[in-house]
């Protein structure tokens, strides 16, 4: 650990690149080896798993050096802050005297009171504790919060009115090439389009998800199409693309119109 962290202060005071990073650059990067981690794991690659975890523990590190640099904490700052919680909010492990045969609800709910006793007399808002993670989810979840204390949109049209104005907004920004005032427009934009999703009850994690993996599928078919015509992508124009594009979108609504049929009269023999 140490060999690592000297690496790292060494890197800080060598490398352009490093010397450039703040905590604030850093972070989409830490969110980036997170679902790297998860990716690893679920693909059931222990090398792999390895190498991720290694590229995550990076991120802390690299937090810890440029904090420790502005004189705010250190590595063992943070390794002695995750020990000290771990111990306080798992008393039946190192008090096992006083909480002995616990189940897993019961140690649940144990670690739940630890938690609320620990934020009383902290400042605490009802959006605390939306969890962080991706922001779609993060944004639909905030608005689920408010809006069960009545701030909240009174139909969907008024959503969707509220969405236009948002984007007639990040259209002036463009007009004026702001960079700073064209994402906070954009980023309005996003917030009250997910706002209008979940007023009809849709999931906007989801219908991204899903809308990713049908680009996937089509633009394979596009590269799928250019092999078979001895050509290389790179090369082709937009139009060519546009064209295999509007194909694909074809040939794989009739693909899958064929594998609803399938499963149709599969469930049909079964039934019979």
């Amino acid at each position: 650990m140490q060999k690592l962290l000297n690496i790292m202060q060494e890197l800080r005071e060598k490398c352009p690149w490093d010397q450039q990073q703040t905590p604030e650059s850093l972070t989409r990067f830490a969110i980036e080896e997170a679902y790297e981690v998860e990716a690893a794991v679920r693909a059931g690659d222990t090398d792999h798993v390895k190498e991720e975890l290694g590229d995550l523990l990076l991120q802390v590190v690299f937090q810890a050096q440029m904090y420790s640099e502005q004189g705010a904490f250190d590595f063992q700052d943070v390794v002695d802050s995750i020990s000290e919680k771990l111990i306080r909010r798992h008393p039946h492990v190192f008090e096992s005297e006083k909480f002995k045969e616990l189940d897993v609800d019961q140690v649940s709910e144990l670690w739940k009171d630890i938690k609320t006793k620990e934020k009383i007399g902290k400042q605490r808002s009802r959006l605390d504790d939306v969890k962080h993670g991706p922001a779609l989810i993060q944004a639909e979840e905030i608005q689920k919060n408010v809006a069960k204390v009545g701030f909240d949109f009174e139909s969907v049209q008024d959503a969707y009115q509220k969405l236009e104005e948002e984007l007639n907004e990040f259209n002036e920004a463009m007009l004026h090439q702001n960079s700073d005032e064209m994402q906070d427009e954009f980023g309005d934009c996003l917030f009250s389009l997910i706002n209008v999703g979940r007023k009809l009850g849709l999931s906007s994690e989801m219908a991204l998800l899903s809308t990713i993996h049908k680009f996937k599928t089509r633009f394979a078919f596009i590269e799928d199409q250019a092999v078979l015509q001895n050509k290389s992508i790179e090369n082709m124009s937009l139009q060519e693309m546009d064209q295999l594009w509007d194909q694909a979108k074809c040939y794989l609504k009739q693909q899958s119109k064929l594998h609803s049929l399938e499963i149709k009269n599969n469930r049909q023999v079964k039934h019979e």
